[in-house]
């Protein structure tokens, strides 16, 4: 199976291909020209592939959380892209994708994404598989579960694109029961690598068409249309 994927939900733009078993990526740091910069990516790595827009089979792209301009963009994008090449189309949870990583799926790991108001969005996995829900907390919270999880499993990964600001912000103790590994990249391969390991593209996809990005936190239009 052929497939497209678009991580567009941080500052750094992600986009691979797959051509059968082999998968072809690249990433730049686009910080807000996401939507200048995809197409030509998208484009280049097809041509790479050595395949046609009509060789690919399914679309993805990140479901969330992370940058509320960055998921919409990649949803606009790979919806667009999958209604006009009669494709289907997915979306993946953003921290299951940055925790589905070979060099510590054995370990517990704390998948970080830095959000604003000093807060995160996280959530905890063993062996690929989620042990929480996705969480928008401070610091003491995440603290709390950091310290209740160390009471099972020795050693946490802490991974993701706010793993570096977390680990700089806990204390000494906290720190100890941490293994960081600051990765400033992209998961657009990863994207790829999920959908064929979930098989997400063998049912019916149309539902997806309807859906949004999972955002977690309201944004501050939101919050003061409430007030």
């Amino acid at each position: 199976m052929n497939l497209l994927a678009i991580d567009t939900a941080a500052s750094i733009l992600s986009v691979a291909v797959s051509n059968g078993d082999e998968i072809f990526s690249t990433e730049t740091e686009a910080v807000t020209r996401h939507s200048e910069l995809v197409m030509e990516l998208m484009d280049d790595l097809v041509k790479k592939a050595n395949i046609t827009p009509k060789d690919i089979n399914g679309i993805l792209c990140m479901g969330g959380p992370g940058s509320f301009t960055g998921l919409r963009i990649g949803y606009s994008i790979a919806k667009g892209l999958a209604l006009s090449l009669s494709i289907p189309f997915a979306p993946v949870p953003t921290l299951e994708c940055i925790a589905h990583n070979e060099k510590f799926a054995q370990s517990l790991t704390l998948a970080v994404i830095e959000a604003r108001k000093n807060a995160y969005f996280y959530a905890f996995f063993k062996n690929g598989k989620r042990l929480s829900e996705d969480k928008d907390s401070n610091l003491p919270q995440i603290i709390n579960e950091i310290e209740r999880y160390k009471n099972e499993y020795k050693q946490i990964t802490l991974t993701g694109h706010g793993a570096k600001s977390l680990f700089e912000s806990l204390n000494e103790n906290t720190k100890n029961d941490l293994s960081p590994v600051f990765e400033k990249n992209g998961y657009a391969k990863e994207l790829i690598a999920i959908a064929k390991g979930k098989n997400l593209f063998c049912g019916d996809c149309t539902g997806y068409l309807y859906s949004g990005p999972e955002y977690i936190r309201k944004t501050d239009a939101e919050i003061a249309l409430a007030l």
